[in-house]
């Protein structure tokens, strides 16, 4: 039987307010080392604990419900292990948030407290789709959901993948002016963020017959903007093209920026 833990309207405030707590720690710890890239830390562990949440609280099939709170716990250890090697560890603040802090000069600390708490919406509305799974009260694994399950485990190999082929690239000294175009980078200029949406997609699939299925479906259109339009692509491709220019020109010529494909013959 579950832990009676569901997320009704009280609990839902309950989980804003513990995440309002923790964003708000996180930007305190970003206000003393000057690094706003801890909010990205926080909203994958909040995504990730609110997926335990649903999988433990909720009245869905009991396996479905251990299965969906084990992959959104696993994506967002895998994710958050990956955050603090990639960005936390490295000297200087990520590109992104280094131009909010410039921009917004002597009001910069004021404007990220309110980024920082709006990671808390975006937390919840991204756990919907281990709600819905969750609460599906279907007594077996159908069709979709192994097919989601598959290409779950599918994208998360591949984002591993992206982020060690990219980490090799980088830890090479002899080519810091150079632009990583090998393994899956050849086909994409974003495998990861590719991956990452394929994760979400997933988890859509696995929710397509499942009663408000099409939360989870918003949830991965929603993924697919932010990563493709919003806070994804635009500025990775902005800070790249100012670090190394041309060299970066021409690989955004040859090469798909999202979707993998072959890339086209090299042009001057």
């Amino acid at each position: 039987m579950p832990w009676p833990v569901s997320l009704g309207w009280a609990g839902w405030g309950v989980a804003a307010a513990l995440l309002g707590l923790g964003m708000l720690a996180l930007w305190a710890v970003q206000h003393r080392t000057g690094d706003a890239a801890i909010a990205d830390l926080g909203w994958t562990l909040g995504v990730g604990g609110l997926a335990l949440v649903h999988a433990v609280g909720e009245q869905g099939f009991g396996p479905r419900r251990w299965l969906v709170g084990a992959m959104g716990g696993f994506w967002a250890l895998r994710l958050a292990l990956h955050l603090v090697r990639d960005r936390l560890r490295r000297p200087g603040e990520d590109g992104r948030y280094a131009v909010l802090r410039q921009r917004w000069g002597s009001r910069a600390q004021g404007f990220f407290l309110l980024l920082f708490l709006a990671q808390v919406p975006l937390a919840l509305f991204f756990s919907l789709p281990f709600l819905v799974l969750a609460r599906n009260p279907a007594p077996a694994l159908g069709t979709a959901e192994w097919a989601g399950l598959g290409l779950w485990v599918l994208a998360l190999a591949g984002e591993t993948l992206a982020d060690r082929q990219l980490a090799h690239f980088r830890a090479d000294p002899t080519r810091r002016a150079q632009v990583c175009d090998t393994g899956l980078w050849r086909y994409s200029r974003h495998p990861n963020y590719f991956c990452e949406w394929l994760l979400w997609c997933a988890y859509a699939l696995m929710a397509f017959s499942a009663p408000q299925g099409a939360l989870a479906l918003a949830a991965t259109l929603a993924m697919l903007f932010l990563l493709y339009r919003g806070t994804g692509i635009p500025h990775a491709e902005a800070q790249a093209l100012q670090r190394r220019g041309e060299a970066y020109a021409r690989y955004q010529r040859r090469t798909s920026a999202f979707f993998p494909w072959f890339p086209k013959k090299d042009l001057p």
